[in-house]
C-alpha cells in the first residue's frame, strides 16, 4: 500500500480559506485513483495565513466525506414532498426526467419559469460559477441576485469610496487602536485573531462593538484599556454619526487630507450638527460619554484600524451602515497611515486576476433574446408562492434547480419557502451531499462531490492568498462535481454550445489566462497583488467618479437615497412601527455562535450538532422574569410569520429587549420543526440587495401546559 500527501484548500464560505493536506492510502502499489482512500486531513503548516490550524468543523471533514448518510446515487421522490421518501435511480433516468420536465416547463410557461438557486456552499471558482451561468444563460432562465451575504457590504462602501475594497486585514498588526465592529473574530475569523494579539502585544488597544457579548467581546481586557460597547441591534449608524459630530466639533479632523481627497465635507458637517452623543445614546442604548470618548480615541490614537465583516448588513439600513463607516477614516485622514482605514473583504484583489468574461454568471445573449428578469434570493418564499414570482413581471416559478445551498434553512421567512416547496406543480432538483431540509422536498436529488474529490481554485475574501485544491480521491459512488453536473444537464437538454462542455482544466485556463497555473499547483497558493506599503488608498485616489471620498454622493441621490449618511431606524425595531413593536416587543437576533458549525452544513453530523447541545432561545434575566420564564423552561417565540417552541437559556450576553436563537440547526433538531429563520424578516436593504434578518420583532411567552 502506497501513501501520498495531497494539498488542498478549504472551500467554505469563511474569510479564512485555510490550506490543508490530505493523506491518501492507495490500496495497492500503482493502483488506480478509484482505489484510493483518504485517511487523514489536517491543516497545512506551510500555508501563509492559516499556518496549519483548522477549525473544529474541518478537522472532522473526512467524517463528512465517508458519512453513511451521504447521498451517493440519484434519487427520485416516491412519497409526499418533505417526507424524505426516495428511491434510487440511474443517472440516465434522472437526466432523462429532468430534461423532459424542464422542456415541458419552458414550452408551457417560458424559460423564465425556471429558477436557478445557489449560493456559496462551495465558494471555489469552478464549483461556484464556472458552468452554471453558461447553462442557465443558454436556457434563458430567470437570474438570481445572490446578495444574502456580502454584496450589500461592498455596495455600501462603494457609495463612499467607489469600491468595496479595503485594507488587507493583516495590516491591523500596525494599528494602535483596533475596532472590531460587528464581527465575532475569535469564532468566525479565528486565523486573524493572532494578528490582533500581535498588535496588542505591541501596545494596541482593542474595542469590540456588537449587540451580543460574544467570545470576542470576552477577550476585552479593561485593565489595559480595551472596551466592549453594546449598542441595540440596527442602531450603529446613530453612533457613527455622533462620533463624526464629536470629531468635527472638537477640531480632530485632518483638514488638509479632507481638502485634498474628499467631496461634500460641508454638507456632511451640516447634517451632523444635531447628532450629539446624547441623541445617539437615546437610539443606541450606549451612554453618551462612551460614544464621545470612542470618537476622541478614534481620532487621536493613531493609526486606527476598523475591522468589520458582513453581520451588520443584515438590517434594513445595512448598506447605509457601510456607507457611513467608510466616512470615518476620511475625516481623520486615516487612509494615509499604514494600519489605518477599514479592513473588510479583500476578495476583489484576487477576483481581479480572473478573466472578466469568465466572472460573468451568464453567456452573452447573442441571439437577440431580451435579458431575463432577475429575482432576489432572499425573497424565495414570496417568489415560490406568487403567480408572478413576487413583485417581478413574468411567469410563476415552475422549476427550481438548487446546488451549493440549503435555502429552507438559510433564507429568511422560511415557512413561506416551505409553502412554496410543497407545491405539487413545482419541479425541484437538488444537487447535494446529504438529504438536507431542502432536498427533502426535491423531486430529484443528485449526488454531489466534496472538496477533496475535484480540482478547483479558491478565491479567498478574508486574505490575499489564492488557493489551489487538488482532488485527493475520485468521486465516491456516483457523485459528481458542480461543473460535471452542468455538462450532464446541458446534454440532457440537447444543447450543443461548445462552451457548455468545457472540461475543468480548460475552465481554469480560461479563468486565469495570465497566471502560471503550474506554479500555483506546485506551491498551492499565490498572493494577489496588493500595495507594498500596505496602504490601499495611500495616494489618496479613490474609485469614485470624482476620484475622492464622497461624503456627499450624487449617486445615492439618483437612487432616491440621502446624499449624506443618515440614520433611519428599521421599521421592524424599536424606532419603527409602533403598533408592531407593541405587539412584538423583543428584537430577535439569529447569530452564528457554535464552534462546531456556523452555517447549515454541519449541524446534522454526529460530531457537530449533538456536541453543541440543542437549539434554545437566549434571554436577559429581566425579560425572562417579566414573562414568568425560568432557565430551561419551554417558551413559544412568535410573530406574524411563525411560531417556534424552544427552551429558554438565561444569560448576560444580551441587553434587555433583545432575544437570540442560534442559526444553523435543521428542522428535525427543533422540537416543532420550525427553525430560527422561520421567524426572520425578508425585507430587503435600502440598496445592495441584502436582507434584514436582524430586524425581526417577536414576542415570547411560556408554552402552555
Amino acid at each position: 500500500m502506497a501513501t501520498r500527501i495531497v494539498n488542498g484548500t478549504c472551500h467554505h464560505d469563511c474569510p479564512d480559506s485555510c490550506g490543508w493536506t490530505v493523506t491518501v492510502d492507495d490500496i495497492t502499489e500503482g493502483s488506480s485513483p478509484s482505489a484510493a482512500v483518504a485517511v487523514k486531513l489536517r491543516g497545512n503548516p506551510g500555508h501563509p495565513f492559516s499556518q496549519g490550524e483548522l477549525c473544529p468543523k474541518v478537522n472532522h471533514f473526512l467524517d463528512r466525506v465517508y458519512s453513511p448518510d451521504r447521498v451517493l446515487h440519484p434519487l427520485r421522490r416516491v412519497g409526499p414532498k418533505g417526507s424524505g421518501q426516495f428511491e434510487q435511480i440511474s443517472w440516465d433516468d434522472a437526466l432523462a426526467e429532468i430534461g423532459e420536465r424542464l422542456h415541458d416547463v419552458i414550452d408551457t410557461h417560458g424559460a423564465e419559469a425556471v429558477l436557478p438557486f445557489s449560493d456559496a456552499g462551495n465558494q471555489s471558482l469552478l464549483a461556484m460559477i464556472a458552468l452554471s451561468g453558461r447553462f442557465f444563460g443558454q436556457m434563458g432562465a430567470s437570474r438570481l441576485t445572490r446578495a444574502i451575504c456580502g454584496p450589500t457590504v461592498g455596495a455600501g462602501m462603494a457609495m463612499t469610496n467607489g469600491t468595496g475594497r479595503g485594507m488587507d486585514p493583516l495590516e491591523i498588526a500596525n494599528s494602535k487602536l483596533i475596532i472590531l465592529w460587528g464581527t465575532n473574530t475569535r469564532l468566525t475569523n479565528r486565523h486573524f485573531w493572532p494578528t490582533i494579539e500581535q498588535a496588542r502585544a505591541d501596545g494596541a488597544r482593542l474595542v469590540v462593538i456588537d449587540p451580543l457579548r460574544t467570545i470576542t467581546a470576552e477577550a476585552v481586557d479593561t485593565d489595559r484599556g480595551d472596551q466592549f460597547i453594546q449598542p441595540l441591534p440596527g442602531t450603529d449608524i446613530a453612533m457613527m454619526l455622533a462620533m463624526m459630530h464629536v470629531i468635527i466639533r472638537d477640531g480632530l479632523t485632518d483638514d488638509e487630507w479632507i481638502e485634498a481627497h474628499t467631496l461634500g465635507f460641508d454638507e456632511l458637517r451640516d447634517n451632523l450638527l444635531e447628532w450629539t452623543p446624547e441623541r445617539a445614546a437615546a437610539a443606541t442604548g450606549v451612554d453618551a460619554d462612551v460614544i464621545e470618548q470612542l470618537a476622541i480615541d478614534y481620532a487621536t490614537v493613531r493609526p486606527a484600524g476598523i475591522r468589520t465583516l458582513i453581520g451588520a448588513e443584515h438590517h434594513e439600513n445595512g448598506a447605509m451602515f457601510f456607507r457611513t463607516i467608510a466616512c470615518l477614516p476620511a475625516l481623520t485622514g486615516s487612509w494615509a497611515e499604514r494600519g489605518g482605514g477599514i479592513a473588510k473583504s479583500v476578495g476583489s484583489y484576487s477576483e481581479g486576476l480572473v478573466d472578466a468574461a469568465f466572472m460573468r454568471f451568464d453567456l452573452e445573449h447573442i441571439d437577440g433574446r431580451p435579458e431575463p428578469r432577475t429575482l432576489n434570493m432572499s425573497r424565495l418564499g414570496e417568489i415560490l408562492t406568487s403567480e408572478t414570482a413576487g413583485e417581478s413581471a413574468g411567469p410563476a416559478i415552475n422549476a427550481l434547480i438548487v446546488w451549493n445551498c440549503n435555502p429552507l434553512v438559510i433564507v429568511p421567512n422560511a415557512e413561506a419557502v416551505r409553502a412554496g416547496l410543497e407545491r405539487d406543480d413545482l419541479f425541484t432538483v437538488v444537487h447535494e451531499q446529504f438529504l438536507t431540509d431542502t432536498a427533502q422536498y426535491a423531486d430529484i436529488v443528485l449526488p454531489a462531490t466534496t472538496q477533496i474529490e475535484s480540482d478547483d481554485v479558491v478565491l479567498p475574501w478574508g486574505h490575499l492568498w489564492i488557493g489551489w485544491n487538488s482532488a485527493a480521491i475520485e468521486p465516491i459512488g456516483e457523485s459528481c462535481s458542480n461543473t460535471e453536473l452542468f455538462r450532464r444537464l446541458a446534454g440532457a437538454m440537447g444543447y450543443t454550445e461548445p462552451a457548455l462542455f468545457d472540461d475543468d482544466d480548460a475552465l481554469i485556463e480560461q479563468a486565469f489566462p495570465s497566471l502560471d497555473l503550474d506554479e500555483l499547483r506546485r506551491v498551492g497558493w499565490f498572493r494577489a497583488p496588493y500595495p507594498e506599503d500596505g496602504r490601499p488608498f495611500g495616494d489618496g485616489n479613490f474609485e469614485t467618479a470624482s476620484g475622492r471620498v464622497e461624503l456627499a454622493s450624487d449617486r445615492l441621490e439618483s437612487i432616491g437615497q440621502p446624499r449624506v449618511p443618515v440614520y433611519v431606524a428599521p421599521n421592524e425595531g424599536p424606532g419603527g412601527d409602533a403598533a408592531l413593536l407593541a405587539k412584538y416587543p423583543l428584537q430577535l437576533l439569529t447569530p452564528k455562535q457554535h464552534s462546531r458549525f456556523l452555517n447549515s452544513a454541519y449541524s446534522h453530523l454526529p460530531k457537530h450538532g449533538p456536541a453543541e447541545g440543542d437549539p434554545f432561545v437566549e434571554l436577559d434575566a429581566e425579560d425572562a422574569a417579566a414573562r414568568g420564564l425560568a432557565d430551561g423552561a419551554g417558551a413559544r417565540i412568535w410573530n406574524d410569520r411563525a411560531s417556534v417552541a424552544l427552551p429558554v437559556r438565561i444569560s448576560e450576553r444580551l441587553q434587555p429587549g433583545v432575544a437570540a436563537i442560534p442559526f444553523g440547526w435543521w428542522r428535525h433538531q427543533h422540537p416543532d420543526g420550525q427553525t430560527a429563520n422561520s421567524l426572520t424578516n425578508d425585507t430587503l436593504t435600502e440598496w445592495g440587495g441584502g436582507v434584514a434578518y436582524s430586524d425581526t420583532l417577536v414576542q415570547i411567552e411560556p408554552l402552555p401546559d
